[in-house]
């Protein structure tokens, strides 16, 4: 060996640092620790990725896409990413409207002539920015009696879309998160586009941005290799530490979107550099909602604005069944960070935040933590005798077809429904009632100028007095017709 190269031999044996020997990035082992109660086998977890300068400078999974088969996580693992699937709808739309095939403040019966006529008009801004005043869809549905885990299919929400008789509000006077909007925006696209909504995005997103393991799922019987399924924690010892929380959906714009996290960096890295849309297009999306009043609000083209410790940052979170997500990207800094993960359980919002303080310490503003603020002072408010019998009766609502019951039990009311069982209403008021359910969390009763109950109103938080009427007493009380007589 020559001097040289054995000088060269005898370095690379004394450094005290070598490769194999190199410290860990200490960013991404304390990252691996902020999720390390996902690590091992036969659990849900995450798939976690930081994008930063046009690159995924972190990527990894943590425990089972599915525990039933044990198929682990990984960055290509593909996930129903549920409300974060807005952004791309809203995106469409922008696209649409830069190419004028359409205007955001066209009325929407221009495109959907089956929405009824409230008397007011919807724009389709309004649908972008949760102004539009229309009911939502979930909570439709689950009054009507259905359960999130039905298939319900877009065809199922416009059939209750076209019975709606009101609106929560006069479009343009609040913001009420409205996943309808969303539906209507989608279909929107079909019929400005000229192909199905799932075909479009393919198309003139997902294709051109190289996301290859992206679509719209509005087919519950569609295979999609390589997904995750979602859980949520079991307290039945015999089934396990967790079971399977069942998602059926077939419609898409609202929800739906599957992606993968190596595919939510390339669309994290279109919002800095497009090559889908311009530079325009970022601006639009961007444009928070304005009310008629004048006030602003921090939803935009389904991007949420917000502040983390005085850093500005724009995305968006989603959840449906066990499925969880969220995604925010910081463009002072650029710095995305996303979690996508398969248990009802888990909080990937305050994850992201977590990241976030990671890899922007030198940007964040200390805070101190604020006093708690008093405890308002609290009266013991009794309502006016209840009378059970003036309540007592069926009530049918024409918009959902569907039947509420209220009957005795005991010294008490409940209120029955067919498939959602029965359910104890509390007074809280002369002719108001609580219940625990959330699709039906306030019930007012209304009476006619005989002062009897003539039906009720039905609110939760994002459907407000949905009407009910007080059928006839005994009105399916006769026996059907014996077969042949």
């Amino acid at each position: 060996m020559t001097k040289p190269l054995l000088l060269l031999a005898c370095a690379l044996l004394t450094s005290p640092i070598s490769f194999a020997q190199a410290p860990p990035d200490t960013l991404a082992a304390k990252v691996d620790k902020l999720f390390s109660e996902w690590n091992g086998t036969g659990r849900p977890g995450a798939a976690v990725g930081v994008v930063h300068g046009g690159k995924l400078i972190y990527a990894k999974g943590f425990g089972d896409a599915d525990i039933e088969t044990g198929a682990p996580i990984t960055p290509t693992t593909i996930f129903h990413v549920a409300s974060v699937s807005k952004e791309f709808t809203a995106y469409g739309i922008v696209l649409l409207a830069q190419e004028g095939k359409l205007s955001l403040d066209d009325d929407i019966h221009k495109y959907l002539p089956e929405v009824p006529d409230f008397g007011q008009k919807i724009t389709i801004r309004h649908l972008i920015h949760h102004t539009s005043g229309l009911r939502d869809q979930w909570a439709l549905l689950t009054m009507a009696g259905w359960g999130m885990s039905d298939v319900i299919t877009k065809e199922h929400i416009f059939n209750l879309v076209r019975r709606q008789k009101e609106l929560n509000f006069i479009p343009g006077a609040e913001s009420l998160y409205c996943n309808t909007g969303y539906t209507l925006l989608a279909e929107i696209v079909a019929r400005v586009g000229k192909q199905p909504f799932r075909e479009w995005m393919k198309q003139k997103v997902f294709m051109p941005l190289g996301m290859k393991n992206t679509l719209f799922y509005d087919d519950d019987e569609r295979i999609v290799k390589g997904r995750a399924y979602s859980f949520h924690r079991s307290f039945d010892i015999s089934a396990g530490f967790f079971k399977k929380s069942v998602l059926s959906y077939a419609n898409a714009g609202a929800t739906s979107l599957f992606t993968t996290v190596e595919d939510l960096a390339k669309w994290i890295n279109n919002f800095k550099n497009p090559t889908v849309g311009n530079a325009a297009t970022m601006t639009q999306m961007l444009q928070r909602g304005r009310l008629t009043n004048g006030d602003s609000i921090s939803y935009a083209f389904a991007l949420v604005h917000g502040t983390h410790k005085g850093v500005a940052y724009y995305g968006h979170n989603g959840a449906d069944a066990g499925f969880r997500s969220s995604i925010s990207y910081f463009p002072k800094e650029d710095y995305g960070f996303i979690v996508l993960s398969n248990q009802a359980e888990a909080n990937p919002t305050a994850k992201v935040l977590e990241m976030a303080d990671l890899y922007l310490a030198p940007y964040l503003q200390k805070t101190k933590e604020a006093p708690a603020p008093p405890k308002p002072a609290t009266t013991d408010t009794k309502p006016d005798k209840i009378v059970n019998a003036d309540y007592i009766g069926r009530y049918y609502s024409p918009e959902l077809e569907t039947i509420y019951t209220i009957r005795q039990k005991g010294d008490a009311l409940e209120l029955v429904h067919v498939h959602h069982g029965e359910v104890a209403l509390k007074p809280v008021d002369k002719d108001k009632f609580s219940t625990g359910w959330w699709f039906a969390s306030t019930i007012e009763t209304v009476r006619n100028p005989k002062n009897t109950v003539a039906g009720l109103r039905i609110s939760n938080g994002r459907v407000r007095n949905l009407w009910l009427m007080r059928l006839p007493d005994g009105f399916d009380a006769e026996k059907p017709p014996v077969a042949g007589k």
